[in-house]
């Protein structure tokens, strides 16, 4: 049962994820997400459908309910939260704390979460950029683009794509690029690979598929 709690969770915090990227949520992104075949997938979200915490739309989108989007909204808020605990109070490498959350996130209950939020202050973003759903402070929304279609120019990265959270390998490239929302970086060229970028770090070529998933502001 703790498993298919764990699962059921997963998924609507990987459709409410999918949903802030601006992307349709349908089974196939799901399987892209997460890593799984397409008849595992269907399987659970006909779940989530009996469950009534999701309807499946004549045109096959997925729709969160209200207490689908509850649900939801309260785990991906204990993830962020146990991020920003684990980078700012217990100091864990940025690249490592996706995953460590994902464990702590299922056993964050409400009272612990008020306590993290009156420890941290109550943030408004995790330490990859993303917001906090219920965070009470407010400040001015800057325009922004993802790197790969940036033009020339300095720019301040400001989040990174919950896909990228669970590729090492992007994360590495990420930290050790100096690319971590609130760094200072200056697009130099948009290559057919990549995008060539300085930083504190040096200059260095952003492969594409990660310079999609990378938001920056123009300075």
């Amino acid at each position: 049962m703790a498993e298919m709690h764990d699962a059921t969770e997963a998924y609507l915090e990987t459709i409410l994820e999918i949903e802030e990227e601006g992307v349709t949520p349908i089974r196939a992104r799901l399987v892209e997400r997460l890593g799984l075949s397409a008849p595992a997938v269907s399987e659970q979200v006909n779940r989530l459908v009996d469950q009534g915490y999701a309807e499946l739309l004549d045109d096959r989108t997925l729709k969160l309910t209200d207490a689908g989007r509850a649900l939801a909204t309260s785990i991906v808020r204990r993830h962020r939260l146990a991020e920003r605990l684990l980078v700012d109070v217990i100091g864990l490498e940025w690249e490592k704390v996706h995953r460590e959350a994902d464990r702590w996130e299922h056993a964050i209950s409400a009272d612990v979460e008020a306590k993290l939020v009156e420890l941290l202050g109550d943030p408004m973003t995790c330490p990859h950029g993303n917001p906090i759903p219920g965070s009470l402070r407010t400040t001015e929304v800057v325009p922004t683009v993802v790197l790969s279609q940036a033009e020339p120019g300095r720019v301040t990265v400001t989040r990174v794509s919950e896909r990228l959270e669970v590729d090492d390998d992007a994360m590495v490239l990420i930290a050790h690029g100096g690319l971590i929302p609130g760094s200072a970086a200056e697009v130099l060229d948009r290559r057919d690979d990549g995008v060539l970028v300085r930083t504190d770090a040096g200059d260095r070529v952003v492969p594409e598929a990660i310079a999609r998933l990378l938001w920056v502001a123009p300075v």
